[in-house]
């Protein structure tokens, strides 16, 4: 198994490009209960290049009915991400706000503990996270501008694959 860098770069110029649109490559879930995660997973994997095609419990997207629900469920890309200690694919951990990174994810909650939206961090302004989102369509909004009573932070530590 081999681990290489996650690109960063690459996953927030994907997710600059598609924030306020679709990628045609991908299945559009507003309709069906949001596409915040599909998003998401569609940044992360420009940034990764390396889906899990483990049955249930991987990564992937082939299409709106061959997908995994990690690639669309904002708690199984949760699991997915903190919980791959050794499969292919990206790999991450929890962090605290202040240690996010470009190209790392939000998760946004109630107090109930349930988590129901999944933002990239795009950028930074000043003390300002700047996150981008679908479903309710971001670029580059600030986090202290969305509602939410619980927060937990996805760092990306890097991706591994099989060499073939």
């Amino acid at each position: 198994m081999i681990i290489k860098d996650y690109d960063r770069i690459r996953a927030v110029e994907y997710a600059k490009k598609w924030a306020l649109g679709r990628n045609p490559r991908y299945f559009d879930f507003n309709d069906l209960g949001g596409d915040c995660t599909n998003y998401a997973s569609q940044c992360l994997y420009a940034g990764s290049g390396v889906m899990n095609f483990t049955p249930v419990f991987g990564w992937f997207y082939i299409n709106a009915s061959e997908r995994t629900a990690s690639w669309t469920g904002v708690e199984y890309f949760y699991n997915f991400i903190i919980g791959n200690k050794d499969g292919n694919g990206p790999f991450g951990e929890e962090v605290d706000l202040d240690d996010v990174k470009l190209g790392d994810f939000i998760q946004l909650g109630r107090a109930t503990g349930d988590f129901y939206h999944t933002p990239i961090v795009t950028g930074f302004r000043g003390n300002n996270t700047l996150v981008s989102a679908h479903t309710y369509d971001a670029l580059d909004r600030p986090l202290a501008t969305y509602s939410y009573e619980k927060i937990r932070c996805i760092h990306i530590q890097g991706v591994r694959y099989t060499e073939k």
